[in-house]
């Protein structure tokens, strides 16, 4: 039985070393290939989150406040004249404050608030350059000058009416 308990940890190491050796793709040449530089990092896509953030965070939003949410491209741009509007569309106007480049995709996503913080629905504005648009046919503002006046729409009826919104910025693209 002594004998099992030392043979099964010394069995695993030993495939364990196989197996790194065997995968380790050790050619035995020993020269610089082109084979052996690293490949590079895929462009990668990931879905807008279709929630909100919680509500109770937003229980304290101003009556007909916008507020940007922070995130990973809010360091890159400016938001200003934000307003939620008669008919619950969020306007305002965003432009890239980190380079000159053009502006080539954007979705904004709008979370819709009554005044004690619930959630009533959520809306998004989607801009694509002309060329770089997933949707043929549909018509997209342009990107004149320094940025782009955006209205973000809910997407199904809300709940209620809005008291405030919060905007998220899930994808930018620019050169």
């Amino acid at each position: 039985m002594r004998l099992s308990r030392i043979t099964a940890p010394a069995v695993l190491a030993a495939l364990t070393l196989a197996l790194v050796t065997a995968c380790g793709g050790g050619s035995g040449s020993g020269g610089d290939r082109a084979e052996d530089a690293p490949s590079p990092v895929p462009s990668v896509s990931f879905a807008a989150p279709k929630q909100a953030a919680a509500p109770a965070a937003y229980r304290k939003l101003a009556k007909g406040e916008v507020r940007l949410e922070q995130g990973p491209f809010t360091d890159r741009v400016k938001v200003t004249g934000g307003a939620l509007a008669a008919g619950s569309t969020v306007t305002g106007h965003l432009a890239v404050t980190s380079d000159v480049s053009e502006l080539i995709a954007l979705e904004l996503s709008a979370a819709y608030y009554d005044a004690d913080g619930k959630l009533l629905g959520t809306g998004s504005f989607r801009y694509a350059e002309e060329g770089h648009d997933d949707h043929k046919g549909a018509h997209t503002p342009a990107a004149e000058g320094p940025g782009i006046d955006f209205k973000v729409q809910p997407e199904a009826p809300l709940s209620g009416p809005p008291a405030s919104a919060v905007l998220s910025i899930p994808v930018l693209v620019n050169e």
